[in-house]
């Protein structure tokens, strides 16, 4: 059995802005956490959903019709296929789900694309 994962602990490691780190498996999906402050970049995920949950702060998913504003305890999926940027004005501490597969700025490449092994960094991986 897996031990109890808190988000707020978990987010108070992390150091840098836009680098996910992988805290926990359920099945086909990754359960992360990342600090955010600005914004990322436009990108698309062609074959994943991804999840995200506001631990502490505010977020903007942008969409090239639209906005979606998250406040703590909001949570919303940006479909597969949809271009999307996140943007944070202040800091924000989110936890994402997203399917095993999903590259961080999915088809889009820059000098904050982590890899699913930066993303692992050698922390024990709770698998629920």
């Amino acid at each position: 059995m897996g031990q109890a994962v808190n988000f707020a602990r978990e987010l108070e490691q992390v150091t840098d802005y836009w680098s996910p780190r992988v805290v926990g498996r359920v099945n086909d999906q990754y359960v992360k956490v990342a600090k955010l402050k600005g914004e990322l970049v436009w990108h698309k995920h062609d074959a994943e959903d991804e999840l995200f949950y506001i631990v502490k702060g505010r977020l903007v998913i942008q969409y090239e019709d639209k906005a979606v504003t998250l406040n703590q305890g909001d949570f919303h999926v940006v479909p597969k296929g949809v271009m999307h940027n996140p943007v944070a004005e202040e800091e924000c501490w989110i936890a994402l789900i997203e399917t095993v597969t999903t590259a961080h700025t999915g088809d889009v490449v820059t000098e904050r694309t982590k890899s699913l092994e930066d993303q692992l960094g050698g922390s024990g991986v709770t698998t629920i």
